[in-house]
């Protein structure tokens, strides 16, 4: 089962008078009473931070050149390329930290070096390829030429790489900020800012503001020849550190700061600076001006591109062409993606939990899971998900077609996140001796592996942590303010936005409403470009609560309304600003959910239901006993089903137990294929059968059952009911029945039906096999007054 996060609620400070007057200067609409308990909550507590940390105009960049004798390095390298008009090569990276620092040296380094001529850029296949440089691609850069390789986002720990590059007498300017080696690997300069201290205003850059600060570098040392302003960056700058996830503090801060003031640019509908940028935002219904119109719009679609194509460089053209007409066919193909990924990571994360279904977490600190059919370029944002729902750290795993050679093993290649504070690089190091190779961060790593090392090298990951960090702590939630329904809206939101942008070391407030409920809950799946409708879920709701019973707007992602209490509860939440508007909304404030737990009364009333037991899963063992419990052995998938046999056990006073295993997550057609299987059978004995058994052997609802043998009869079968039993007779043509969707358009949209149908039951079955106790026993309880 997922692990419940605690709350934990942030107690209110006493503020001095005086920090409440400082901060209400800047809010000329509300005494700023909540503002200023999240600035002296996150450390801002004199006036001189205050100033600097709000307005970005009071403060002071620090310069490149602190990054010391490496800047110099590399800055007179590049100049003494310029002056003998040599090639020159960028390596990025495919993520959207690494895109938009190739884009910002490819037009940085631009107005130094011809683009195409003397300029290019190359960036790995996340499908294919790995993060970091390249053999075959160095050797490929050498025969074109190029004797100056500057990386961004990455190559700091490559040596083999660098030393070929070496021997083939190509440079190396390393712009990065992974992790270092021990020694200073043999290039011309590398400018990281893990070399600089901790407390120093440059330590957190992500990649692409490393980038930026060498031609930050170049630009004051060649001043004479940029034609445009060095701030025309900044709003690549700012996509990508917020997409990379750093800790906005220091120069990090000021950078996205300035970055999304440039980025608002992008909103003039007749010449927009990047006219890429331009319709992502159109597209992602955004307007450029807040830190979310990144972390939720553009950073997910530029990562899209190479999590779903694999190819990532198009993503360049994309962000720094001023071809409107190739710019619009771009950002439509980058939408498309984006869709593609979120329905493929639903599905991911299904399986996966199917899998954990199957596992006994108590003994199981660290998560490995491998599948052959999974995509590699979203085991990132899956293993993420299973480990902050499950309170784990995560590895999940794709298994790539080996060569036919023992010298080419299969390999188990995915991504890896962490939690609760544990360094999954340093345990990737000790277990080094198992892995093919690994890089990352101390809470994201990629790695692959022989599958033949898959079983040691968990049971040893295992092992380590039990040794190092001992039992794993469930995960917390953390609220930072409480506040009433009656304040959430404009006035609140901006005090909270004072405080953007939002990052690692000053995240989006969150906010408990305590003692509140929900109405009008309706939800529906979301569309792509196509108007074709996702296997991705929102729900939309009104919350309430004494102060404001007719409620305040909301919306909670990937989930439907069934999975909202009945009664009152505490919700913890995120209140934002939609700025789309079309001819059925208007813009609006609201609430994100993130969270929701039975109220005080309401928990302890659910506590009184003894007669409802929870038998599920292979870890749940019934007692031994000789009282009768009713068991409802299927899993339901709504809250009516369930009802019923929560009727039927008060009704006759015996105990109902939750005894249903995990729910099949078997493919829809798999499924479909199965039951035309049957039906085929059936129509050749004529038999008369019982219809719950063949729900049954397949793990249909009556639902979804009902919506198969519709389509059946749309193939050519006839269906005859007589009270629970069914005869299935083929009354089609010979020709038909070997190859049924022959010029049959009917019966494509029909099994398309059938295959929604099933896929949304089976998103309803893992939520009622995973809700804890609790919760079922809070909403029963609604049921039985």
């Amino acid at each position: 089962m997922p692990e419940t996060p605690e709350w934990q609620i942030q107690p209110a400070a006493t503020l001095p008078a005086d920090f409440g007057q400082w901060v209400s200067q800047y809010l000329p609409e509300s005494d700023g009473q909540y503002a200023a308990q999240l600035l002296w909550q996150r450390g801002i507590q004199r006036q001189e931070q205050l100033v600097g940390f709000v307005d970005p105009q009071h403060y002071q960049p620090t310069s490149p050149f602190a990054f010391g004798q490496e800047m110099e390095w590399a800055v007179e390298r590049l100049r003494t390329a310029y002056q003998t008009a040599e090639k020159v090569a960028i390596w990025g990276d495919f993520d959207a930290d690494g895109v938009t620092a190739t884009a910002v040296l490819w037009d940085g380094l631009g107005a130094f070096f011809p683009q195409h001529e003397r300029l290019n850029y190359f960036i790995p296949n996340r499908l294919s390829e790995s993060h970091g440089l390249s053999s075959a691609g160095i050797q490929q850069l050498a025969q074109q030429g190029y004797s100056l390789i500057v990386t961004c986002d990455t190559g700091s720990s490559n040596l083999p790489e660098i030393q070929l590059a070496r021997s083939l007498g190509v440079d190396l300017i390393i712009t990065d900020h992974h992790l270092l080696l021990p020694d200073r690997p043999p290039v011309v300069a590398l400018i990281n800012p893990r070399k600089l201290p901790s407390e120093h205003p440059l330590v957190h850059l992500s990649g692409v503001a490393v980038a930026y600060k060498l031609v930050e570098a170049l630009y004051e040392t060649l001043p004479e020849v940029p034609q445009r302003p060095l701030s025309d960056l900044l709003d690549l700058v700012a996509i990508g550190l917020i997409a990379d996830l750093v800790q906005l503090t220091g120069d990090c801060r000021y950078l996205a700061q300035q970055g999304i003031i440039a980025l608002q640019k992008n909103q003039d509908p007749i010449n927009p600076p990047r006219p890429g940028i331009a319709k992502l935002l159109e597209l992602c219904r955004r307007s450029g001006d807040r830190p979310t119109d990144i972390s939720f719009g553009i950073g997910p679609r530029i990562n899209a591109i190479s999590r779903i194509q694999g190819d990532a460089r198009f993503c360049v053209e994309l962000l720094t062409s001023s071809d409107r007409d190739r710019c619009h066919q771009l950002a439509l193909e980058t939408e498309l993606a984006n869709s593609r990924r979120k329905a493929l990571q639903r599905d991911v994360l299904q399986q996966a939990k199917q899998k954990l279904a199957q596992l006994d977490l108590s003994t199981t600190p660290v998560i490995v899971l491998a599948d052959p059919q999974w995509s590699v370029g979203i085991l990132g944002l899956v293993a993420g998900q299973v480990a902050q729902e499950y309170g784990r750290p995560t590895i999940l795993l794709t298994l790539e077609s080996a060569a036919l050679s023992d010298a080419h093993p299969l390999l188990a290649r995915g991504s890896a996140r962490s939690v609760s504070q544990i360094d999954l690089y340093d345990l990737l190091q000790q277990q080094a001796h198992w892995l093919q190779g690994f890089g990352g961060h101390p809470f994201a790593v990629g790695l692959s592996l022989p599958v033949e090392n898959l079983p040691a090298f968990t049971q040893s990951i295992n092992q380590a942590v039990r040794v190092k960090y001992g039992e794993i702590t469930p995960p917390t939630l953390q609220a930072d303010l409480a506040v009433p329904v009656a304040d959430l809206g404009k006035h609140l939101f901006q005090e909270l936005r004072l405080l953007e942008p939002y990052g690692m070391g000053n995240p989006v407030p969150k906010l408990l409403i305590r003692d509140c409920w929900f109405s009008k809950p309706w939800h529906r799946k979301i569309q792509d470009l196509t108007g074709r409708k996702l296997a991705y879920i929102k729900t939309e709701f009104e919350i309430c609560d004494d102060s404001c019973p007719d409620g305040f707007p909301g919306i909670w992602w990937g989930h439907y309304k069934d999975e909202l209490p009945l009664g009152r509860c505490d919700a913890i939440v995120e209140l934002d600003f939609n700025s789309y508007e079309d001819a059925r909304r208007k813009k609006r404030y609201e609430v994100r959910l993130v969270a929701v737990r039975a109220s005080s009364p309401v928990a302890n009333a659910a506590a009184s239901l003894d007669w409802l037991l929870d038998w599920r899963g292979p870890s749940q063992q019934p007692p031994a006993s000789n009282e009768t419990v009713l068991q409802l052995t299927n899993c339901p998938a709504s809250w009516d089903e369930l009802e019923v046999w929560l009727r039927q056990a008060q009704q006759t006073q015996q105990k109902l137990a939750l005894a249903y295993g995990a729910p099949s997550l078997d493919s829809p057609r798999v499924l479909w294929e199965q039951f035309v299987s049957m039906a085929q059978s059936l129509s050749k004995t004529g038999a008369w059968v019982e219809r719950y058994s063949l729900q049954q052997e397949l793990g249909l609802s009556s639902q979804s059952f009902q919506v198969g043998c519709q389509t059946l009869e749309k193939m050519g079968f006839a269906i005859d009911m007589a009270e629970h039993r069914l005869q299935i007779r083929w009354i089609g043509s010979a020709e038909a029945i070997s190859d049924p969707e022959l010029n049959n358009p009917t019966l494509t949209a029909a099994r398309q039906h059938f295959f929604q149908t099933v896929q949304e039951e089976q998103f309803r079955q893992q939520y009622f096999y995973q809700a804890p106790l609790a919760t079922i026993q809070a909403v029963a309880r609604q049921m039985m007054i």
